[in-house]
């Protein structure tokens, strides 16, 4: 096993059991258990847990900026890469149901923990904030693209955190497609889209 291969694997397992069981509460021995790597060989690549946190965000950092470039290669209409955004509850939801959000999980528990790390990990809720904000101006609202781009991270914050609370699917679902119906009415008059031509859902 190489070492960037060992590197990897290790943030890989990290940003899961981070995320399934919590910061504080994973330990090196989980992560190294998790990967079959001795103590030593571990060590060799992260000498604190803070340093695998650090990985961990820059990480999700870089995935959720190839899934925003890739939603905007794709060349839809801004409407379309929101309800992206929207779906990804439906796309996520069996983890959701279990675990929660995580980037708002993360966040959350950094902020308990007065973490020096708190604010990188905000940085993902302003990447989604950022994008969505672009989305909303293109899409016609700019004196309050930003307004629109906060309310949504906010609902969707709310449905994960109930959706864990209450194990529901049928609720997700619901408030997915309230969401897309409250996107299709920013939408200018003639523009929107009819609710059978919305994308597909699993």
């Amino acid at each position: 096993m190489s070492g960037a291969s060992t590197h990897e694997q290790i943030v890989e397992a990290a940003d899961r059991l981070f995320y399934e069981q919590g910061f504080e509460a994973t330990s090196f021995a989980d992560i190294a258990s998790a990967i079959n790597l001795s103590r030593g060989n571990f060590y060799y690549h992260f000498k604190t847990k803070d340093e695998i946190l650090d990985a961990v965000i820059a990480v999700r950092l870089a995935n959720t900026r190839r899934m925003l470039d890739a939603w905007e290669a794709e060349g839809r209409a801004p409407a379309d890469r929101i309800r992206c955004f929207i779906h990804m509850l439906i796309a996520n939801r069996a983890k959701i149901i279990l675990h929660g959000c995580p980037v708002g999980t993360l966040c959350h528990e950094l902020a308990k923990l007065d973490h020096g790390a708190q604010r990188k990990a905000g940085k993902l809720f302003v990447l989604f904030r950022d994008w969505l904000t672009r989305q909303f101006a293109a899409l016609g609202s700019k004196g309050d693209a930003d307004v629109l781009a906060m309310h949504l991270l906010a609902r969707s914050q709310g449905v994960a955190a109930l959706a864990t609370a209450f194990r529901d699917e049928i609720f997700i679902r619901r408030e997915v497609d309230d969401m897309c119906a409250w996107l299709d009415a920013q939408r200018p008059a003639g523009k929107r889209r009819s609710a059978a031509a919305s994308p597909d859902r699993t």
